[in-house]
């Protein structure tokens, strides 16, 4: 994890990095009036898979507030200057609602630059420009902190207490780090921006999802971006509000994750497949019946879709805690799919050798005897 503060376009933006440094980026861009702690319920989820960029929009949280007027394209510029500074020469999306049109704006003016878009509870364009005017002559009088009471309406259902009882006194300290005339200056822009004629130019895999009951941008909102948006796809979330990924926070970043890495079972079937051989989950597969299907499935979704593509080991690493585990357990009948694999993901017959001996040291000398036993004959059999 790193914060930081970065220079860009004249403004002072606090930002926040999560994950390897070895996974590829994710942008998230947070709706108005938040700053990036309202993406906490997901990071643990994305950060096992991206390297995740968060940062705080002009006059909100720990970001400077430059005069305005600021357009939208001044914002997506500013997400521009972020990625060139921190190096991200490619990333995917996370946008909801503010965050959502920044994010199509990127899609559709610097394309080569992402690689797949989520955005949520968004428009392409918000409600007539005299709502936003109005607000931001309301927050340049009376401050932010007085919009609380009618962001929690428009925002969260009902059930939210029992749903996440921290997310109104999250909403309530995040409101309170906006800075007026930049909140103000962010409602113009809002009310000035529309992206209908635009959407046409994106391209890159986008997910549209909406909150089942959300009043800012309902799920006909959602609609109409999905018909727009050339190859994109839908999902609804039920019982949640404006900010979805508050009130549903699993059931967002499950359909988050599948949009960008796919589903688990899918992507745990490529990756058993690229390290365990095509025959051997050909074989496996064949062998399948209804009483052992589930359990199969569970295998494919669970090591294979959540554990083996996670960024934070390389499958060659993953292949030596495997070994290791395995002849400490005395699994040994498994080392006969395992070892190959483990060629495969680039271990040498001596590294396999050294793994071996080490167990001898922590597991014991005869879990190491049967294992070099094993190994040897599978080492017979490749031959």
């Amino acid at each position: 994890m790193e914060s930081m503060n970065l220079d860009v376009n004249g403004v002072s933006f606090r930002v926040r990095v999560d994950g390897s440094e070895s996974a590829p980026w994710l942008l998230m861009i947070n709706s108005l009036s938040t700053t990036y702690e309202m993406w906490d319920e997901q990071i643990p989820n994305l950060s096992g898979h991206f390297r995740v960029i968060r940062y705080d929009q002009r006059g909100h949280g720990g970001t400077s507030s430059p005069a305005g007027p600021y357009s939208i394209e001044d914002l997506g510029r500013d997400a521009l200057g972020l990625l060139d500074a921190l190096g991200a020469e490619k990333v995917s999306l996370v946008g909801l609602s503010l965050g959502g049109m920044i994010s199509m704006w990127l899609a559709a003016n610097a394309p080569r630059r992402i690689e797949k878009m989520v955005i949520a509870c968004t428009s392409a364009n918000f409600a007539p420009p005299e709502f936003w005017m109005e607000r931001a002559a309301h927050v340049r009088v009376n401050g932010t902190s007085e919009l609380y009471g009618s962001l929690l309406e428009r925002w969260f259902t009902s059930q939210i207490d029992a749903r996440n009882p921290r997310a109104k006194e999250l909403v309530k300290s995040m409101l309170n780090l906006c800075d007026p005339e930049g909140y103000a200056s962010i409602c113009e822009a809002l009310g000035a921006a529309d992206l209908r004629s635009q959407l046409e130019n994106i391209t890159c895999p986008t997910l549209v999802i909406a909150g089942a009951f959300d009043p800012a941008s309902p799920p006909s909102t959602a609609l109409s971006l999905f018909t727009a948006i050339q190859g994109a796809s839908l999902s609804v979330i039920p019982d949640s509000s404006h900010l979805a990924n508050l009130e549903q926070p699993d059931l967002f970043v499950d359909a988050t994750l599948e949009h960008l890495i796919g589903s688990a079972k899918t992507r745990g079937m490529t990756v058993r497949t690229e390290v365990l051989g095509s025959q051997y989950v050909a074989g496996a597969n064949s062998r399948k019946t209804e009483f052992t299907a589930p359990f199969q499935d569970f295998i494919s979704r669970y090591a294979w879709g959540e554990i083996w593509t996670r960024p934070g080991l390389d499958r060659r690493s993953r292949s030596l805690v495997t070994l290791s585990v395995l002849v400490s357990l005395g699994h040994l009948d498994e080392l006969s799919f395992h070892i190959p694999a483990a060629l495969r993901n680039g271990l040498t017959r001596e590294e396999i050798m050294e793994v071996l001996i080490q167990c001898g040291v922590y597991a014991g000398v005869p879990a190491a005897n049967s294992a070099f036993a094993q190994a040897n004959e599978i080492f017979k059999s490749l031959e």
